[in-house]
């Protein structure tokens, strides 16, 4: 298998041929937008277009959409053939092996020297994106990770009061679970459970991040206690075997006592559910506010032929009335501080259900985990969620997993 790394090699030597002089002159002026499935956001993005046109009316924008299991192997193929698109939207960590591989456009010159744009932006929420000395994203909308409460199961159960520590989570979980209900799920892609276990003291790396420093006693313990909710009924299965629609389905059903999930997931539910709404359904941050981020940005190509247009773009998608309509259309808040302030109140008029869930999406901004810049952020998931998704479902011992994670993660920091 091609790593990204031959594949941009490869790409960059085709970019090469693309550039000479007869295919210079040939080129059309015209930037490529890669969003990531979003479909329906056709007319907002035909506003960020005509608000482009009005400083480059002589550029065309050609949109591709794209489902999130697609994108990847087509965007590589694009760098391969020399045709990266100019601008991607990616969700999570997707951007990493990209960067660290000389992929993606270095965007700090550009956010130092435009500072009427980057002193709109959330510095925190920015700096998701910093690999090394550079920053490779700007925030297209904000997502990070929130416990839903259904309201009647825990009035059926006797809990009168929001769960404050792990333990109490679990306890008030328990009570909520018998026949087929269960007391809890959490979602597992993009590192989305480790809230679970950074509340619980774990480190997933050492300072330095070049070991894993997740296996102790203290883990062991922790990940034998979620094996055995799980097996009681307590956690819900789906937890570490579903990815987005199984968990949310469950909840919608009314089945589910708590949901560790990203603030998307509330519309998704709640679509799906007429007895969702904000008196059946709180929203409140973990115990001890950690959370996991999960939002998507856009990025630039290092082999985009018009970078001064595509930044142009990315501001205008990610800033102003063009973030506003991201926000207003996808119901989600944005990079931009002062839009945010104006997307509450037009929440709070229209969609009163989910001022709720953001409120908690810039809280405890200072308590994100699992968002660890690493170049091989894939294959570390890939290393390590099987050893512990097999033990957290009782197919091996809690610390054979971690022991077999432990080896198979080093090795890869050790290439990193």
């Amino acid at each position: 298998m091609k790593t990204v790394a031959s594949l941009l090699a490869a790409g960059a030597v085709a970019l090469g041929l693309a550039l000479s002089p007869g295919a210079a002159n040939a080129q059309d002026k015209k930037i490529t937008v890669v969003t990531w499935n979003i479909p329906y956001f056709q007319e907002g993005f035909d506003k960020w277009v005509a608000a482009f046109k009005e400083i480059h009316p002589d550029f065309e924008v050609e949109r591709v959409d794209m489902k999130g299991t697609e994108l990847p192997t087509w965007y590589q193929t694009q760098v391969v053939a020399g045709t990266p698109p100019d601008i991607v939207d990616v969700q999570g960590g997707l951007w990493l092996e990209y960067a660290s591989q000389g992929g993606l456009t270095d965007l700090t010159p550009l956010l130092d020297r435009d500072k009427d744009y980057s002193d709109r932006i959330n510095k925190d929420v920015l700096a998701n994106w910093k690999y090394e000395s550079g920053i490779y994203g700007v925030p297209l909308y904000v997502s990070k990770t929130l416990l839903f409460l259904n309201r009647n199961m825990m009035k059926e159960a006797g809990i009168t009061k929001d769960p404050e520590s792990f333990d109490e989570m679990m306890a008030d979980a328990e009570k909520m679970t018998g026949g087929e209900k269960t007391g809890f799920m959490t979602l597992n892609f993009d590192w989305l459970y480790w809230p679970l276990f950074a509340m619980n003291g774990v480190q997933f790396v050492n300072d330095d991040m070049t070991k894993a420093a997740f296996n102790t006693p203290e883990t062991v313990a922790l990940v034998e206690k979620l094996a055995d909710l799980t097996k009681k009924g307590v956690i819900n299965k789906i937890s570490w075997t579903g990815r987005w629609v199984e968990p949310n389905g469950a909840f919608a059903a009314g089945t589910v006592g708590m949901l560790h999930a990203h603030a998307p997931a509330f519309l998704w539910f709640k679509s799906k559910a007429d007895w969702v709404n904000n008196e059946t359904v709180g929203a409140i941050n973990m115990p001890g506010g950690w959370s996991t981020p999960n939002s998507h940005s856009l990025v630039m190509s290092a082999g985009s032929k018009h970078p001064e247009e595509a930044w142009d773009f990315m501001k205008i998608a990610t800033s102003g009335d063009g973030a506003y309509t991201m926000g207003t259309n996808t119901n989600n808040l944005t990079g931009d501080t002062e839009v945010n302030a104006k997307l509450m109140e037009y929440f709070k008029e229209n969609l009163p259900a989910v001022v709720p869930i953001l409120e908690t999406q810039f809280q405890n901004l200072d308590k994100l985990t699992g968002n660890w810049p690493f170049a091989q952020d894939a294959a570390i998931k890939e290393a390590f969620y099987p050893e512990l998704q097999a033990a957290l479902l009782g197919e091996k011992s809690a610390k054979d997993a971690l022991d077999a994670a432990e080896s198979k993660v080093n090795r890869i920091l050790a290439r990193q």
